[in-house]
């Protein structure tokens, strides 16, 4: 019976040595696509980013059949409010304009539905406050748990309004903010506003201001509240995919962490988070160190490192009082709202 149990033994260690290195791949497949978008922008495919990442940590088991058919229709819907719709605006960016309020109006809205002449109330996207960060299930923050279960959080909410946006043939910016993400339009009547999708409504930037963690030295640098472009928007989901692969590999050495880190640091030069990873990495190597006269070298790079992040704006966020903040958008609305926009998107 020894035998027989040092060789099962034996495939028992290969199965799980094949299906780490299986998930690995999927893993170095995903960077690779994210890299090449970051590399060459005609490449560049928001939507195609995203899934990677998810399909990457759902070890290829993501429903790709399922989020491509609710996201075509999402989109379908979106043309049909388009073409019944009227919108007092005559500037010639108007083609843009509907489009933007329709995919508002798709994540927001209750919106009457006529099939085979009965009309049905659509439910629109909701906020959710269970695991906001990811830190129980990675899952949480993903687009196609949106698309399931029609809640999201501040990270899938934008990710899906961006890319219904990219599939109307028109474009929609990430922002960043303390632990968050909203949207970025500009069009010729109102200039630059913000959309948040959290809460379904059009904050002002004193909204954003008012957590008291938006330093004015973060907003110069374009740490928060910057319109990212499409190579900033990937270097976003490069650091999704760094965070999804530490889930699924704890115990990593940091070398593929550090990959992301780098390639999200090249494209976007202030992205807070990225650089954090990388003075993170770097103080897990100087505390392996074993030549004292190394490591002390080492740590005055730390600490320069960790300066040039203080200084260039950002402020940890405590998570509750990120909830706090967020809550207060709705709870202080008429404050912070910018009605004119709410009602000009709704019409």
């Amino acid at each position: 019976m020894k035998p027989l149990n040092l060789l099962s033994l034996f495939f028992f260690l290969c199965f799980f040595q094949v299906k780490a290195q299986n998930k690995q791949t999927l893993f170095d497949k995903s960077f690779a696509e994210l890299n090449a978008m970051l590399l060459d922008e005609s490449k560049y495919n928001f939507k195609t980013a995203v899934f990677s990442v998810e399909n990457a940590y759902l070890n290829g088991k993501l429903d790709t059949v399922f989020v491509n058919a609710k996201i075509r229709s999402l989109t379908s819907l979106c043309h049909s409010l388009i073409k019944d719709r009227f919108l007092a605006y005559v500037e010639n960016d108007k083609e843009d304009v509907n489009k933007w309020a329709s995919a508002y109006q798709v994540m927001c809205d209750s919106i009457p539905v006529v099939i085979e002449n009965k009309v049905y109330q659509y439910i629109p996207y909701k906020y959710d406050f269970n695991d906001v960060f990811g830190n129980e299930e990675y899952s949480n923050m993903f687009v196609s748990k949106l698309l399931e279960t029609r809640k999201g959080n501040c990270h899938s909410l934008p990710y899906l309004y961006k890319i219904i946006c990219e599939e109307l043939g028109t474009t929609a910016h990430l922002a960043l903010a303390p632990n968050h993400i909203y949207i970025k339009h500009q069009n010729k009547k109102h200039g630059w506003y913000n959309t948040e999708l959290t809460s379904g409504i059009f904050p002002n930037d004193a909204w954003l201001m008012a957590s008291g963690f938006i330093h004015v030295d973060a907003i110069k640098n374009g740490v928060y509240m910057k319109a990212l472009n499409n190579k900033e928007s990937i270097a976003l989901v490069m650091m999704d995919l760094a965070n999804a692969y530490q889930k699924v590999f704890p115990e990593n050495d940091g070398t593929f962490l550090m990959k992301c880190a780098e390639a999200a640091v090249k494209a976007y030069p202030n992205f807070a988070s990225a650089l954090i990873l990388k003075t993170e990495l770097h103080k897990k190597q100087i505390e392996s160190e074993i030549d004292p006269l190394k490591a002390k070298q080492d740590f005055k790079k730390l600490e320069q490192e960790y300066a040039h992040i203080h200084v260039l704006g950002y402020r940890f966020m405590p998570e509750d009082m990120y909830l706090n903040w967020l809550v207060s958008l709705k709870t202080e609305r008429d404050k912070y709202e910018n009605k004119k926009l709410t009602n000009f998107n709704k019409k």
